[in-house]
């Protein structure tokens, strides 16, 4: 697997993030989703992924209240090996 860097424009602040991809779904064909990034500069992950269905939604909501500026998304559990690869590639030296 490749990892691409790229540099994006910050649609909040306006400034420029390193954006390295991780991976996407290996099943999901030409949709390229569900994929996974790690923003360079803060280490933050980034994930792109289906949004969760109303009763996923509900029952996150139980234990932790969703704004309005927040989503739940569900990766399948063959994701996991690109997570791992994430948050390594995330983690303080």
């Amino acid at each position: 697997m490749t990892l691409v860097q790229r540099e994006v424009t910050d649609s909040i602040g306006g400034g420029a993030m390193q954006l390295r991809f991780v991976g996407k779904d290996p099943e999901s064909g030409d949709h390229g989703c569900p994929a996974v990034w790690v923003d360079e500069d803060t280490k933050d992950l980034v994930i792109q992924g289906l949004r969760a269905d109303t009763d996923t939604v509900a029952r996150t909501a139980q234990d932790s209240p969703l704004p309005e500026h927040e989503g739940v998304i569900r990766l399948p559990q063959r994701m996991i090996p690109l997570l791992r690869k994430a948050v390594d590639g995330a983690e303080p030296e």
